[in-house]
C-alpha cells in the first residue's frame, strides 16, 4: 500500500476513534471525566436503597427455603404418627 495512502488513512481512523470514545456511553462504572460524565446510575442513593431492598428479600426467600428444607428433612427423618 503507498504511504501517501496509508497515513493519512491511519490518521483519520485515530481521530475518529478518539472522538467515538469521547462520546460513547460511560456504562455503570467510575465517572467520564469532564463535561461528558455522569454520576453512575449504581452510586445514587435511590438505586443504593433498591439494591439493598432487593438483597435483603432475596437473603429472606433463601432463608424461608432452607427452613422449609430443612423442617421437610426433620419430619421424614422422624414421622409422628
Amino acid at each position: 500500500m503507498l504511504d501517501r495512502l496509508f497515513f493519512p488513512l491511519i490518521a483519520t481512523l485515530a481521530i475518529a476513534l478518539v472522538a467515538l470514545a469521547a462520546v460513547w456511553p460511560q456504562g455503570l462504572g467510575d465517572r467520564s471525566p469532564g463535561p461528558f460524565g455522569h454520576e453512575p446510575v449504581q452510586r445514587t442513593a435511590k438505586a443504593q436503597a433498591a439494591m439493598k431492598r432487593e438483597t435483603e428479600a432475596s437473603e429472606q426467600k433463601l432463608r424461608a427455603a432452607r427452613e422449609a428444607v430443612a423442617d421437610m428433612q426433620a419430619r421424614a427423618l422422624s414421622p409422628t404418627k
